[in-house]
């Protein structure tokens, strides 16, 4: 706990351009490696300051008076320190020394340190964060503003206030007023937890809310394209341009595992020469930043090739005529209906088709796999190959069948 360790000193500090004469006694108080100073209002005599016993030498009543004196501000300290724990608020130096001048340090209030870090983080955008993070943040601040409103009926509310049960409703409300699904409510309150660890920090609050709060996401499955209905989507030709020039995107996607916003900012600086000698995308994931090198196969580069001198990329940098994510998925499923795969496809079931069907499917190690899709942990590809283990299964179950007919 802040405030644990405190120590106090005593000393006579000389101004400038001293020469002789009385000079102040000041006190030093540290805790945690915060250091906070204040002047007693009172002086002594160099000469007559005892450095070691921390106080004034000699036995008149002037000197017991300023002893006497000096002894009870150390207690004041320690009652000061005593008080803003039973009060429940943070014990530092700073706090400590507003009691003892009468100048409480103003509260600090939830929303106001939420903004602050949102104006911090929105400074170092693309140099630190990406675009996506930020507007992450900011939803979760207005979120945190409807629930205080909702709630507590007020604008913005102290540090001090914050509890497990505020952030036990924090999720009810998630989840029943604004209905978000159990991931996405904790989504946003670990954005929230990152603000009450800095308050921590600080210094600013003395006990985690968040002490015994469960914060788990659950197990989604990502539904990918098998082989057949792959093969199925690749060998269709469509009456209509647009639905065929999502095609290509899409299976563009399937066989480089690049999400919709990495495929639609690509461009032709990011194709170089890889370490075989062929063509590679050298590129960086727009949602998290991560790097990502990906060998570009035979299908892939005839789609590149395809779509050269198409007039969106022939006036720009972009590699892909690419659509808007709602226009690519509204055609998808056009496609999905023509191909009879009843699944609901969209531009991410292409990053999972890559990561399951297309790679580890074949025999692709799990750690190149990662490495292509740009994750920053083997642990994030690792639910893929849960996948495949399920197939697996089912695979075994059907064969099992097999051999219990032929027996």
């Amino acid at each position: 706990m802040l405030g644990k360790n405190l120590s106090v000193h005593f000393y006579p500090k000389k101004p400038k351009n001293y020469e002789s004469g009385l000079v102040p006694i000041y006190l030093r108080m540290t805790i945690e490696g915060e250091v906070t100073e204040l002047c007693t209002s009172r002086k002594c005599e160099l000469t007559g300051w005892d450095k070691r016993a921390e106080k004034v030498t000699g036995k008149n009543e002037a000197v017991r008076e300023l002893n006497r004196y000096l002894s009870t501000y150390r207690m004041k300290v320690f009652e000061a320190r005593l008080l803003l724990i039973e009060q429940s608020k943070a014990v530092t130096a700073a706090a400590i020394k507003s009691l003892l001048t009468g100048r409480e340090e103003k509260s600090r209030q939830i929303l106001e340190v939420f903004k602050q870090h949102n104006d911090q983080m929105a400074a170092l955008v693309g140099k630190e964060f990406s675009p996506g993070t930020m507007e992450r943040y900011r939803t979760s601040l207005d979120h945190t503003r409807s629930f205080i409103k909702w709630k507590y009926g007020v604008d913005d509310m102290p540090i001090q206030k914050l509890d497990y049960e505020f952030v036990c409703d924090y999720e009810f409300w998630l989840k029943s007023v604004r209905n978000c699904n159990h991931n996405t409510s904790i989504k946003y309150i670990a954005n929230f937890r990152k603000i009450v660890n800095r308050c921590i920090r600080n210094g600013w609050l003395q006990k985690d809310p968040f002490v015994g709060f469960k914060m788990t996401k659950r197990e989604v499955e990502r539904v990918a394209l098998t082989e057949s209905e792959l093969d199925s989507i690749m060998s269709k030709e469509f009456a209509t341009e647009r639905l065929n020039l999502v095609k290509d995107i899409f299976i563009f996607c399937c066989f480089t595992g690049l999400a919709y916003a990495d495929v639609k900012k690509l461009k032709r600086n990011e194709i170089g020469i890889g370490i075989d000698g062929g063509k590679w995308i050298f590129t960086s994931r727009q949602k998290t930043e991560a790097p990502s090198r990906i060998p570009l196969l035979p299908l892939t580069l005839t789609l590149l090739e395809k779509y050269k001198d198409h007039p969106q990329c022939k006036q720009g940098e972009k590699l892909l005529p690419v659509l808007s994510n709602q226009k690519m998925n509204s055609y998808l499923k056009e496609i999905a209906d023509a191909c009879e795969i009843n699944k609901d496809i969209t531009f991410h079931i292409a990053r999972h088709t890559f990561a399951t069907t297309v790679t580890l499917g074949n025999g692709v190690p799990i750690e190149t796999v990662s490495k292509m899709l740009g994750h920053k942990n083997l642990r994030t590809t690792q639910h893929y190959a849960k996948i495949l283990d399920k197939k697996v299964s089912h695979d075994m179950a059907v064969l099992k069948q097999k051999l219990q007919k032929v027996s």
